[in-house]
Order: C-alpha cells, then structure tokens, then sequence
C-alpha cells in the first residue's frame, strides 16, 4: 500500500526516468490530472496501467474511494500534466492526507520547470523563493510583490502567458522597474528566455504575444 508520486516531462518526453517508468508499469493504477495528456506518455512507453481522473474538481467521494484502496494495499502512482506532482497542483492533498493516515508515500524525483527557469535567467541560485501562481486580483498581486521588495534573492513565479504583460505592469506599479527573466516552453523546440529589466521586456514585446507555459524570475534588490 503505497503512493509513488511520480515526475512527468514538461516537454520532451525523453525527460523521465527509469524508476519513473518502472513505477507507471507496476502500480494498479495511475492517478492523472489530465488522462488525455498522460495517456501520450504512456503510449510512447507501452504502458499498460488502467489511468483514474484525479485533479482538483475530484468529488469528495472519489477522493475518499481512492485513500481507502490505499489503506486496503493497492499501490496508485499519482501524476500531474506536467513536472513534479504537489508543486502548484492539485495533487498534494492526497500527499498530505497518506502523511496524515501513516501510509506509505515515496517522492520520486524528476522533471521540474521552475530550477531550469532559474538557472536560464541568470539570476545567482544561492537563495531564492518559489511562490508560484499569483491570486488573480490586481491589489493581492501588488501586494504580494510588495512583500518581497526587500528580499535580496530572485523569487520564481508561474503565470498564464495571457496575463504576463499585466505582470510586468504591475510589478512595477508595486516595486519599481526590476530585472525579469520571462522563461518559457522549457525543454520544448520553442523554449526562450527573455532577460531585462521590466520595462524594457514590455517595449520589446509589445507586438507580439508570450506564448506557451511561463516562468518569471524577478530579481531581488
């Protein structure tokens, strides 16, 4: 009775490890954010494993159905769309609740997006925080900004890439015009890593559109 949680590319689908995929094989069933986008990797491995929807609309019930399978000895590995389960994901509730019953849980490790983005801006690795998605209102991400005006590390966030020019707009709005590393399409034929200050990044984007899935790095003071 044990719950794999279980690293998946955020590209290239050669990024996944052996264990990972040993792991995908010999469970009774994957737990999948999306069944359609894992079903893509399990095809690529001839992969077998019945997949269960588990994602954040999961209704109570499922939820309960799928702990207590766990407590009777079957054994679920759980993944996200992309990158590492539990990061910014749905899936950590079940990750709390196995810690809480006393069941058996093993973090695999694997593909992750936000210590590539960081590593591509630039920005010195020696201490930084990871804060992930903003709240969608415009006063709680100033403020939010705001709180880490005086951190001297650069802080990582995921955003949609619809909403990056308002994230630069509003960044500087609530601390000044910072240094930025917009990071996106990691390990996919597009990735691209767009430096400068916020200001600067607004003007040379100012004619096209941020496509694909977006890291941002703000640099500290």
């Amino acid at each position: 009775m044990a719950l794999f949680v279980c690293p998946t590319p955020i590209g290239n689908l050669k990024d996944i490890t052996l264990r990972v995929l040993d792991v995908l094989k010999n469970v009774d069933a994957i737990l999948a954010e999306d069944t359609r986008k894992t079903r893509i990797i399990l095809n690529k491995y001839s992969i077998r494993t019945p997949l269960i929807s588990f994602h954040s609309y999961t209704r109570e019930n499922k939820f309960e159905r799928v702990v207590e399978d766990l407590l009777k000895g079957k054994n679920f590995a759980l993944v996200s769309n992309a990158g590492t389960p539990g990061i910014s994901d749905p899936g950590f509730n079940l990750i709390k609740t196995c810690i809480d019953k006393g069941l058996h849980l093993e973090i695999l490790p694997g593909a992750t997006s936000f210590l590539p983005a960081l590593l591509l801006s630039g920005f010195s690795p020696d201490h930084f925080i990871f804060y992930g998605f903003l709240p969608r209102k415009k006063g709680k991400r100033i403020k939010i900004f705001e709180s880490f005006k005086d951190f001297q590390g650069p802080v990582i966030y995921f955003e949609s890439p619809y909403r990056v020019k308002n994230f630069l707009n509003e960044l500087i709005e609530g601390i000044g015009d910072r240094y930025v590393a917009i990071v996106r399409e990691i390990s996919k034929i597009h990735e691209e890593v767009i430096r400068g200050k916020a200001s600067e990044i607004l003007e040379r984007t100012k004619d096209r559109e941020v496509k694909g899935e977006v890291v941002i790095i703000v640099g500290g003071i």
